[in-house]
């Protein structure tokens, strides 16, 4: 599974590799993200590709899968 840290990072920053991940990825991607609206940009940026997103709150941070 790919994974792409994205925590700490500001807005788009999350979203533009969540994106480049997505492009090359052949298996599930898996996303952290440190606020509640970057968790909800990369879940409906998913969805809006044709994937699923689910999500896990983590300790300081969530956990978004993208298959």
């Amino acid at each position: 599974m790919k994974e792409v840290d994205a925590r700490g990072l500001s807005c788009p920053e999350p979203l533009m590799l969540t994106a480049d991940a997505m492009k090359d990825a052949k298996e599930a991607v898996k996303v952290l993200v440190t606020e509640p609206h970057q968790k909800m940009n990369v879940e409906k940026y998913a969805k809006e590709h044709g994937k699923s997103a689910v999500s896990t709150e983590k300790k300081g941070y969530f956990e978004v899968v993208i298959e």
